[in-house]
Parts: structure tokens; sequence; C-alpha cells
């Protein structure tokens, strides 16, 4: 995970701490927190972690799953097939290091949106710093997922129905679904970040309250 990352700000003070001059003052930092950890949420780098996660997963699944092809598909001397046994298990052993990254990177969004509704409940006040909305940052979360998961779906299911005995292997078919998987995934990670951001954006934007988006994830 790239450390150089748009910081979390800290949660809002509590009540007995709270000494704001004024109410601009107390406005200010909302609008300043609430963006970063907007920016923290759905900025570039977030976006360059999302698809930096999606290479290794697919780097992971699709050296195991050519060493797997390469195993089943011709027969090979020993000291070939125990370099391809050693290569497919370097594969697999990277594949839960992935998926580690993946789950960290959820479990940080989750940090992060319930601090951008902490400091967004502090005022009643509808939320202008654009870096929360980010409409083009937002559109493009959501146009990646949506190609991920029409490509994921189409990989397990038109590469097994096209498979014909004598030409496909088994191993084949297994390889492609993975890869499809880890696409259907990733993609709808990516589809639901969008969509739930997108609403509490459009929320904070009107009328500044959190309301119900804060009882829910993305």
């Amino acid at each position: 995970m790239p450390s150089r990352t748009t910081p979390l700000p800290p949660p809002p003070p509590p009540p007995s701490l709270r000494s704001w001059p004024d109410e601009g003052a107390r406005r200010a930092d909302r609008e300043r927190a609430v963006g970063e950890a907007g920016a923290r949420l759905v900025g570039v780098r977030r976006l360059g972690t999302y698809l930096l996660m999606l290479l290794a997963l697919q780097a992971a699944w699709g050296v195991f799953g050519l060493g797997l092809v390469s195993l089943v598909d011709g027969a090979m001397d020993p000291l070939t097939a125990l370099a391809v046994i050693l290569v497919a298990a370097l594969g697999l052993v990277g594949l839960p290091v992935a998926v580690w990254g993946v789950v960290e990177g959820v479990r940080r969004d989750r940090v992060a949106r319930a601090r951008l509704l902490e400091w967004a409940a502090l005022d009643p006040a509808p939320v202008r710093d654009p870096r929360l909305r980010a409409p083009g940052l937002s559109l493009l979360w959501l146009l990646l997922g949506f190609v991920q998961c029409a490509a994921g779906l189409w990989l397990c299911f038109a590469v097994p129905a096209a498979a014909r005995p004598g030409s496909t292997t088994f191993a084949e078919v297994v390889f492609a679904m993975g890869a499809g998987m880890i696409l259907w995934v990733n993609g709808l990670l990516g589809l639901v970040k969008a969509a739930g951001h997108y609403r509490v954006a459009i929320r904070l934007g009107a009328t500044g309250r959190p309301g119900a988006a804060g009882r829910k994830t993305g």
C-alpha cells in the first residue's frame, strides 16, 4: 500500500474540548476535514492503489494459472515440471498477500468514511469542498467498476460455454474463471464505493447532514 496518501484528518474533538472562536472557524475546519477524508476515499492515490491491487491479484493468479495449464497440457521432463510447480506455488503464495491488500484498503475506506461523517455531523450547513463530491473521479470509479464486472462475467460464463473437449482443457477453464472472478469482485467493490460515496456527497452538499447515509458503508 502506498504511504504517500492524503492524510486522514483526526477525529473532531469531544464537546467538552471544542474551543473554536466562532462558527466560521468551526465550519472552516469541518470543510477541510471533510475534503481531506473525501480525497482519501476517492482520490487519485486511492484509485492508483485500487488498480495496483487488481494488478497484483491478476499477476498472482496468472502465475499460478499458467503453471497449472503448463502441467496439464503437455509432457515435460522432471526438472522442467519441478520448475513449473515452484513458479505456480509462488503465484499461489502471492495470492493471499494481494487479497490482504484489498481487504486492508476496504478497512481503511471504512475508517475514512466514518471520520468524514463524524466531521460532517458537526454542522448542518452544506459541505462545499470540491474534494468531497469529485464528480470526475466518482465517475471514473463507476466506469472502471462497470468495465471490470462486465469483463469478469464474460470470462466466467463465455469461456466455459465455448470450451470444447480436445481443444480446451479443464485447467484453461479454471484459469479463465478465476481471472473473471477477480475482475468481478474487484469491479463490484469499485461500483459500491462510487455509488455510496456519490450518495453521501449529494446529501452533504445539499443539507450538510449525514442522515441515513451514515449507516451505510462503501
